[in-house]
């Protein structure tokens, strides 16, 4: 279970994470439209995994990685965001929020499955 300080600097990086690939570094990515869907950081601050949805993009994996090797540079944007509130701008790795499709797959798998109704209870008291 996250500290509310984890929950709280958390917060804090996706929002400064989403203004970032919308706004500051869009046009390194072709035009794909990056969502932050969440960020997990570890108890010391130093490491926050961050989660992403991606639209308007072919090959989800290719822009995955092309986000890994501009990491230095995303992560000196938002220095330069939280450098008044943390003192270690923690070491960023990112991870395909799949939760989506996931929850597509179980829906499919609840709608295929064929269920019988339920025996009638007889209410005779014998």
């Amino acid at each position: 279970m996250e500290s509310k300080r984890q929950q709280k600097v958390a917060r804090q990086l996706q929002k400064d994470l989403s203004e970032i690939f919308q706004r500051e570094v869009p046009h390194l990515f072709n035009g794909a439209f990056i969502t932050v869907t969440s960020v997990r950081i570890s108890p010391d601050l130093s490491v926050a995994r961050v989660y992403l949805s991606f639209l308007a993009t072919k090959n989800k994996d290719m822009l995955l990685e092309s986000i890994r090797e501009k990491g230095k540079m995303i992560r000196q944007h938002l220095g330069e965001r939280v450098r008044h509130q943390l003192r270690i701008v923690p070491e960023l790795g990112f991870y395909i929020d799949d939760t989506v499709e996931y929850a597509d797959k179980m829906d499919k798998l609840f709608h295929g499955l064929d269920i019988p109704p339920a025996p009638a209870e007889d209410d005779d008291d014998e």
